[in-house]
């Protein structure tokens, strides 16, 4: 088996309470939905998240603990985001195999066992959505600051082998932003400039030119500000080395940021659908 779905995917606190969340973000909740019907539909056994908010300086953090259990109340935003269970499985074994596969490769991965470790929102908000039930695996990863954009494509690659050879039906999700130079009021959306670098981007993955996406990304990342240095979003390139087929789902802004919500099927999975 392998990765049988990509997800990039949004985190933006105001749609952690679908209650509360405001017309001009609908559009991204109803994206989740529907990022969550591909997803169920590929019956996973485990989901591999990335968030931004998962920040490292030094190291790859593979969260192995065997049941993720908490309360989150978001330190950057405590009223936005404030007592919120979650309760979701672990799999520690593959979490474990992700770690000696990093070592292999010469990447500090480093694992996180511990029940009082406290998610952050850029893995709960999108879990909300799209394993609302809590019935999935989850082995969440960090971004890692002192690692460069190639590093991190490398880390991406080495957890699609890592899932390939564990022969688990395995869905990554990348949870973040494209362009990410944040003001205040979130209603507000990207500049121009910044959507048109989104646009770009959005269209090289829709054409499945994954170089090229690759090629633009140091560049892209630095001018539109993109979150957490464009480093989930390389993670998630590097995984999608076989044909991937993407669909789009959707796109709003958050206090100047770009949030777009997409799925990446194996071509193959396409096909057999199809027919």
């Amino acid at each position: 088996m392998s990765v049988e779905l990509g997800m990039l995917v949004a985190h933006v606190p105001r749609i952690c309470h679908e209650d509360r969340v405001a017309e001009f973000q609908k559009p991204l909740t109803e994206a989740m939905y529907k990022a969550s019907e591909v997803l169920h539909s590929v019956k996973p056994d485990v989901l591999v998240i990335i968030s931004c908010h998962f920040m490292a300086t030094f190291h790859h953090y593979v969260d192995a603990t065997p049941r993720h259990k908490g309360i989150l109340t978001a330190m950057e935003c405590p009223d936005l985001i404030s007592d919120v269970p979650y309760d979701y499985p672990g799999d520690e074994d593959l979490a474990k195999r992700l770690i000696e596969a990093g070592k292999q490769a010469g990447l500090p991965a480093v694992a996180v066992n511990d029940p009082t470790y406290v998610w952050d929102y850029g893995t709960v908000v999108p879990l909300r959505y799209l394993v609302p039930n809590q019935d999935i695996p989850v082995i969440d990863l960090s971004v890692c600051w002192a690692a460069s954009l190639d590093e991190t494509y490398l880390w991406g690659q080495t957890i699609a082998k890592a899932i390939e050879e564990s022969g688990k039906r395995a869905v990554f999700a990348s949870s973040g932003a494209l362009s990410h130079n944040l003001v205040r009021g979130p209603e507000r959306m990207p500049t121009r400039s910044e959507q048109a670098l989104d646009n770009q981007f959005v269209e090289f993955l829709m054409n499945k030119d994954f170089t090229s996406a690759k090629d633009m990304l140091p560049q892209y990342a630095k001018i539109a500000g993109v979150e957490s240095g464009g480093r989930h979003i390389a993670a998630l390139l590097g995984v999608l080395q076989q044909s991937y087929e993407p669909q789009y789902w959707g796109y709003a802004q958050s206090s100047g940021s770009g949030n777009v919500v997409m799925t990446f099927h194996p071509e193959a999975e396409q096909q057999s659908n199809a027919s």
